[in-house]
């Protein structure tokens, strides 16, 4: 199924449906940025770089930010979404890694 523009749709019915579509879309691509996020806690003692890598979480942030201004996504919120979830990907490498005893 192809997504319509939501100016094409005249009922609520079919706008739900497609919200619920873009819901299983954005979960399924969230599982596999985590499971990335996974294996970076696999990677990094190899290489002895730590969970958290400041310079990197403000380059994710901004480029998040930059890309949810191109796409007219609230950039605000985006970098909100974002800040939340690297949050807790970082607490889950720590714990992989065994940082958080």
């Amino acid at each position: 199924m192809t997504l319509k523009s939501p100016k094409d749709i005249d009922t609520m019915a079919e706008l739900r449906d497609q919200i619920d579509r873009l819901d299983r879309e954005l979960v399924d691509l969230l599982a596999v940025r985590q499971a990335h996020i996974d294996r970076a806690a696999e990677i990094k003692p190899g290489e002895g770089l730590p969970a958290r890598i400041e310079t990197r979480v403000h380059d994710v942030l901004d480029k998040v930010e930059t890309r949810a201004r191109q796409s007219g996504f609230d950039p605000v919120l985006a970098r909100q979404m974002w800040a939340l979830m690297i949050e807790d990907m970082i607490a889950r490498e720590e714990r992989v890694l065994g940082r958080d005893r």
